[in-house]
């Protein structure tokens, strides 16, 4: 169970605000399968409106107190001392409006949802490799040991599906058709999608499968050190397989041997996958749907790349029979 009850120094009954706050969660989990992650970001979201507003009861909610709950947004620092980012307020405020949809359903006296203005948010820039970054990426991890193996086919994986670093950790050997090229994958909010392999990427997986000798149903697993016969327990963690922090310095680590200076993230990978495919020329709703994307706005994100692209175009195509 999601717990939202507010930050008291003695136990305390739930108060009512509280109980359908579970009942909102217990909504998005059964009836519209929003996943652990999510819930768990809409419980720290919903904690942080209680405990900032010192609401009790729906009616509680009032225009000052989401104005004075926005204004505490503004001033608010994050772990590093700065102020929050616009996304990041944004993103209490579509929860807060969300959980006020929900009570307005449940017949509870409360403030509109439709009263809160959640406002433009900036631009969203992506941060992305280019080609020849990523071809200095993949090369950076050379080597036929099994380690060397299945880092080269973890980073030819992210460029050549898109995946995201949940996704991939998550997939067993069975989930791959190397035959075929192609598999699905369960994405956020449980969606099937299906992605593809590239040439590279199938090598590079088959070479590595082809040194495995452990039984392992997982697709990536932790390689032992020299030093240690089997991966070290972690609490939590079943088996051999590859953990998401594992992951991430895994990329970190062949992007600073590449000398790339860019912070380098799983995620960029997947950026990057989305800008080359855009850059060649992919339909945006072709890549909308290879990423796993709802909808085609959190695509739009990549639309720099195909306007600077249209600017080429234009400079080389247009009126080019005027006279000078």
């Amino acid at each position: 169970m999601y717990n939202v009850v507010m930050n008291q120094k003695t136990p305390k009954r739930e108060t009512r605000i509280e109980e359908l706050a579970k009942r909102f969660l217990e909504h998005l989990e059964i009836e519209l399968n929003r996943s652990p992650k999510t819930l768990d970001s809409y419980t720290r979201s919903l904690r942080k409106f209680f405990d900032e507003s010192g609401v009790l009861e729906p009616e509680d909610i009032t225009s000052d107190r989401v104005r004075e709950y926005r204004l505490a947004l503004n001033r608010a620092t994050n772990a590093h001392g700065e102020p929050l980012r616009k996304t990041t307020q944004t993103y209490h405020i579509v929860v807060l409006r969300s959980f006020l949809k929900f009570l307005a359903k449940e017949d509870e006296k409360t403030f509109p949802a439709e009263k809160i203005s959640v406002g433009k948010s900036p631009n969203r820039e992506v941060d992305f490799l280019e080609l020849e970054e990523v071809e200095r990426l993949l090369a950076a991890a050379s080597g036929s040991s099994l380690r060397a193996l299945r880092d080269r086919a973890v980073l030819e994986l992210f460029f050549s599906a898109g995946l995201r670093v949940s996704e991939l950790t998550s997939l067993n050997r069975d989930s791959v058709n190397l035959k075929k090229g192609e598999f699905s994958v369960r994405g956020k909010g449980a969606k099937l999608r299906v992605v593809f392999l590239s040439d590279d990427a199938r090598d590079a997986l088959s070479r590595y499968l082809d040194k495995r000798s452990d039984m392992d149903p997982s697709l990536f697993i932790a390689v032992p050190k020299a030093k240690r016969t089997a991966p070290k327990e972690r609490k939590g963690h079943a088996g051999m397989r590859l953990t998401e922090r594992s992951v991430q310095r895994l990329v970190k680590k062949y992007a600073v041997k590449a000398g790339i200076v860019k912070d380098v993230h799983p995620h960029t990978l997947r950026h990057s996958f989305a800008t080359d495919l855009l850059q060649n020329g992919a339909d945006i709703r072709a890549v909308q749907s290879m990423l796993g994307h709802s909808s085609i706005t959190t695509t739009q994100v990549y639309t720099h790349v195909t306007n600077e692209r249209l600017r080429e175009i234009h400079e080389s195509f247009h009126a080019k029979k005027r006279k000078k």
